[in-house]
């Protein structure tokens, strides 16, 4: 566990994450952005870290609530596809000390939260890190949230089997604004 923690922290010092340098702004605004409603494409690679190459196709909505003044904030997830059906949460925390955010996600279907990514935004990129469990065997995540324009964001997630020197891609989630409609 020690190990893998160094070559985060190793890592995030490599790309220049704002880990290694206190933050240049406060970022607890961060996330303002996303505040609403999205409708979510998804695509999931069915078995991660085997070389599987097979794609899983899902669509459905995304929905970001704001809580604790936005300095915290809660992603109802919810897309079906012929695979079946993903429905999550998120519980997002800004954490003033580091000004990183925390993210944690938890699958309704197993209702098991993950261990927390920590991260924050840099020139209007989120990248987060962390560790969890596949298979039995301890591995590295990392996610990231590209914006594509104003009203379209892009949430890759990635997993690296070898303490971060190589990563795969297995979740790529397109999240496109949905329509204020106008009140009646």
């Amino acid at each position: 566990m020690k190990t893998a923690f160094i070559a985060l922290l190793v890592f995030f010092i490599h790309i220049g994450s704002p880990a290694a340098a206190p933050p240049a702004s406060d970022g607890q605004q961060d996330f303002n952005w996303e505040l609403g409603t999205w409708q979510t494409t998804l695509r999931r690679l069915s078995k991660p870290l085997t070389g599987s190459q097979e794609w899983l196709e899902y669509a459905g909505t995304t929905t970001v609530t704001p809580l604790m003044g936005k300095r915290a904030n809660i992603v109802e997830f919810d897309v079906q596809g012929p695979a079946g059906r993903i429905a999550g949460v998120s519980l997002r925390l800004y954490q003033p000390a580091s000004g990183q955010w925390s993210l944690h996600f938890a699958n309704l279907a197993n209702g098991a939260m993950t261990e927390p990514m920590q991260g924050s935004f840099r020139q209007g990129r989120g990248a987060f890190f962390g560790q969890d469990m596949l298979d039995g065997r301890k591995i590295l995540v990392r996610f990231l949230i590209v914006p594509l324009g104003a009203d379209q964001w892009r949430f890759e997630q990635a997993y690296s089997a070898d303490n971060g020197k190589t990563w795969e891609d297995n979740w790529i989630a397109v999240d496109t604004r949905q329509a204020v409609l106008p009140s009646r």
